[in-house]
């Protein structure tokens, strides 16, 4: 199984691909992040966010293959801790498709992407900077892995 993230934003600064770049080399080949960027609407002093949204969802959609469980990171969606992540990522790998985490730009997904997602989840209820995002997801992902192999991290 893959895990692709799909996420509004590029130029992220050295510190978070270092960040990321970290976790994800712990990461096995069955179980590997993938990371896609995808550049962001316009937006500007007198800029429709609505459009901005709308060429952010036209580009994430093109990315999608088709056949993929879709999952939409947003405020709204459902928490889970580590623990249920790794149940989540477990029931992913079960499910035989490959994962796609999708992340909006600064004013979140269109609510159509959004809807059609297999699932919503939320990081916190806090407003986190794309960066972050980035780094946070990484880890969890590193961590619900070594739950769900019973790595020595996690005894």
């Amino acid at each position: 199984m893959k895990v692709r993230l799909l996420a509004v934003g590029t130029k992220m600064p050295d510190w978070v691909t270092k960040g990321v770049e970290e976790y994800r080399k712990r990461l096995p080949r069955d179980f590997a992040l993938e990371i896609e960027e995808i550049a962001p609407g316009a937006r500007g002093k007198n800029a429709d966010t609505r459009r901005a949204i709308a060429q952010e969802s036209e580009r994430l959609r093109a990315r999608l293959k088709g056949d993929e469980h879709l999952v939409a990171l947003e405020v709204g969606g459902k928490t889970w801790s580590t623990e249920q992540l790794a149940a989540q990522a477990e029931d992913w790998r079960l499910g035989g498709r490959d994962v796609v985490l999708l992340v909006g730009g600064p004013d979140g997904l269109d609510p159509a992407l959004s809807a059609s997602a297999d699932q919503r989840w939320s990081l916190s209820p806090l407003t986190l900077p794309h960066p972050l995002v980035r780094i946070l997801l990484a880890e969890q992902l590193y961590r619900a892995w070594t739950l769900m192999v019973g790595h020595p991290y996690h005894r």
